[in-house]
């Protein structure tokens, strides 16, 4: 594999695994401030691989 695919597929395994555990959290303690919480955390990681690690954008840090 390529070196830049390999860091993609890796970043949606991490992106895989992270709404894995988070669904899981949701799913026991079902509380609705906690359900806010986990959706902006997964959307900030969302638009994090979409920009970044799917390489719409530069990493400029």
């Amino acid at each position: 594999m390529q070196s830049g695919l390999l860091n993609r597929v890796m970043a949606l395994l991490a992106f895989v695994i992270l709404v894995g555990f988070v669904g899981i959290l949701v799913a026991y303690v079902p509380r609705w401030d906690l359900a806010i919480m986990v959706s902006i955390c997964i959307g900030l990681a969302g638009w994090d691989i979409w920009r970044v690690a799917m390489g719409h954008s530069e990493d400029k840090h």
